[in-house]
């Protein structure tokens, strides 16, 4: 058996696979934010009947996040930043970007170290990595001593151009380990690449959540172990691999986005199994609604993002959060999710979010809540079951959820159906937004794409949205309201390494790169070992951040078997991003990247059997009227059934939602297919 959990803003999903058998169990719960294990260890308590057939256990959280975020219960700790004379203040410059361009009284992110708790020594390397300026003992002594005064627990070291030497960096960091106990961050082994402010920012979040993902991940374990489970645990990264727990405590910068990511693996899972190139991966759960697109089967990566930075358009603006650079996914998130409050603004519009009611108090109506939300907006339409959510576990009062649409209605003029319909109507083109990001602004027609949806709440939207799009295709997994709980069993144990370049295609032969990406690679094969990689199969990814000489920006791009071919890939993707190509500049390849997985044995689909339930049907709100809708238990549905919309089809983790003029179709695998046209 195979368990797979991820833990939401709203609930806490558990999956439990076994081989041959497809998902045995599934379960939702309610999460506990201000102790996330407590909800896991009660999830693996009710889910799993004999703990001694457990053999692997793979775990998403947002812990990192919620963290930089300043939720309550997790108050980052002191941290102590040790640098080169003369830059103690680079962290808190950092560059010019502003969230805001024109905004004159704009508030950049909170500092995480305290101008008076930085600290400089005496030495100097230069990009080559030649010494300049020897390293002075005395300054080293005298940094040792303040944080030891100060009775600081974690330390970033962050030393000029440590990326080309780190040779100073490592006397500095284990010195402060021996004389004052501190848990160290050494930037040249957080972040291996040039560019200070990033580096040092990378190093300073890893500082900063290292005590707090740590003692989580303790935590965690020790309640796994309570339960009578003794098999390894393993966390998704942010690049959508998976790591053991001790090394995922040992980076934590490498998990602040493991929560999204497990849906992206299912997805790109799915999407292999269904032949599809182009595929849209679109989440909606209680909280956010997050997408990703997958080009043949794998998940676009990019290699920094702003940790906790306030979201615009569906994408995190520059200078409004942390740096970080480590490699993952490309998401597009915008707050819209089922748990979104509705509000009306002061010219009496009618808005959507981005506050959201969370797991407590939740929507109106789950009962603790006078706010309306998106999931209470379907409720007044119809489109969600009136009694319960959870297949009977999860009541609900759509009497109270009516009563919030309606306090809204009266402020704005409007009917309660016609304000639920235009709850809908907002939150549907917030997330269409989402999706042009990752796919118009990628260069990609997404007319060219099939939309994978999942979460609570994604196949109740999914159709609005490809037809925003003009996306003709949607599939909805078997499981969609625990599928990124799912992509945790299939996403393979993996390690990432980079190594700065910094070399045109012209100065560097073939065979220096071959030897640069060859080191690389015997580092994942040890960090693997070292982790008890599962399986033997290793497959291993080359990839470079290439740009033109004097350019400012990379594109990431996959190493081949010459230098003329390296040229031609770099050429057709600047073409395809930018729109141009300038074929006489010199490329300049600046990191080289190396990823070693271990892949895992294909899962083998097994569709659920069909169950015979009486089919019903609901008023659903539709258009400015009540329209008789047919509403099927999902169970009942064998494969090659065909349910022209609109219909509903209800199970217990989600509930779809097929449009007019959609035709959804039951495939051998469980899948479901809607399509537009009859």
């Amino acid at each position: 058996m195979r368990v797979g959990v991820d833990v939401g803003g709203t609930f806490t999903d558990v999956v439990l696979v076994e081989d041959g058998h497809g998902v045995v169990a599934s379960l939702k719960i309610a999460s506990t934010p201000r102790a996330p294990e407590n909800a896991v260890r009660d999830a693996l308590q009710e889910a799993v009947s004999d703990p001694a057939t457990v053999q692997w256990i793979g775990h998403a959280t947002t812990i990192a996040t919620n963290a930089l975020l300043g939720q309550i219960g997790l108050e980052l700790p002191r941290v102590a930043l040790v640098t080169t004379e003369g830059f103690r203040d680079l962290v808190e410059i950092g560059r010019q970007n502003r969230p805001r361009v024109y905004d004159l009284f704009v508030e950049r992110p909170k500092a995480l170290v305290a101008r008076d708790d930085r600290f400089t020594v005496r030495e100097r390397v230069d990009f080559r990595g030649d010494v300049l300026t020897p390293l002075d003992e005395a300054s080293v002594d005298s940094a040792c001593e303040a944080i030891a005064e100060r009775s600081i627990g974690a330390v970033a070291v962050c030393l000029l151009h440590s990326y080309a030497n780190d040779a100073h960096e490592r006397i500095v960091a284990e010195r402060i380990r021996e004389r004052c106990g501190a848990s160290v961050v050494a930037s040249a082994e957080a972040n291996p690449e040039y560019r200070e402010y990033e580096r040092f920012s990378t190093a300073l979040v890893s500082a900063a959540l290292s005590p707090i993902v740590g003692r989580y991940l303790e935590r965690l374990e020790r309640e796994i172990r309570t339960l009578g489970i003794a098999s390894p645990l393993y966390v998704m990264r942010s690049d959508g691999g998976m790591s053991d727990v001790h090394t995922s405590a040992s980076r934590p910068a490498s998990i602040v986005e493991s929560g999204p990511a497990g849906g992206v693996i299912a997805a790109a899972d799915l999407a292999r199994a269904h032949g599809v190139r182009y595929a849209l991966s679109f989440d909606m759960g209680g909280t956010t609604a997050k997408a990703c697109s997958i080009i043949d089967g794998t998940p676009e990566i990019v290699t920094e993002y702003e940790a906790a930075g306030a979201a615009q358009s569906g994408r995190a603006m520059k200078g409004s959060g942390y740096p970080v650079r480590y490699p993952f996914v490309d998401l597009s998130e915008v707050s819209a999710g089922g748990g979104t409050i509705a509000w009306v603004d002061e010219a009496r519009s009618l808005r959507v979010g981005p506050l959201s009611a969370g797991a407590d108090p939740g929507p109106a109506c789950y009962g603790r809540s006078e706010r309306a939300t998106v999931t209470d907006a379907n409720v007044v339409l119809g489109r969600l079951p009136q009694r319960h959510l959870l297949g009977g576990a999860f009541p609900i009062d759509a009497a109270r959820s009516r009563e919030a649409i309606a306090r809204l209605a009266t402020e704005i003029g409007l009917g309660v159906e016609a304000t639920a319909e235009g709850i809908v109507r907002i939150v549907d083109a917030q997330m269409a937004k989402t999706l042009r990001i990752v796919t118009i602004e990628r260069g990609f027609d997404p007319r060219d794409f099939t939309i994978v949806a999942f979460g609570g709440n994604g196949s109740l939207h999914a159709c609005a949205l490809a037809r925003e799009l003009g996306i003709d295709r949607v599939l909805v997994p078997v499981h969609p309201g625990v599928f990124s709980a799912y992509g945790l069993l299939v996403a393979d144990v993996s390690a990432a390494h980079v190594r700065p370049v910094l070399r045109t295609t012209r100065d560097v032969t073939h065979a220096e790169l071959e030897a640069v990406f060859d080191a690389l690679e015997e580092e994942g094969r040890a960090s693997l070992r070292r982790q008890a990689a599962p399986e033997a199969a290793l497959q291993v990814t080359r990839r470079y951040d290439a740009r033109y000489r004097g350019q400012s920006f990379e594109l990431t791009i996959e190493h081949d078997e010459s230098l003329a071919a390296i040229e031609r890939r770099f050429h057709d993707a600047h073409r395809r991003r930018y729109g141009y190509a300038a074929e006489d500049e010199a490329i300049e390849l600046v990191n080289a990247r190396s990823t070693v997985r271990a892949t895992r044995q294909a899962m083998q689909a097994v569709a659920p059997k069909a169950t015979s339930e009486a089919a019903a049907s609901r008023r659903v709100f539709m258009d400015g009227e009540f329209v008789d809708v047919p509403v099927r238990a999902r169970g009942a549905l064998a494969a090659g059934s065909v349910l022209c919309g609109p219909a509903i089809l209800e199970q217990y983790d989600c509930t779809t939602y097929v449009d007019r003029d959609w035709t959804a179709r039951m495939l051998d695998d469980g899948t479901i297919s809607m399509e537009r046209g009859r």
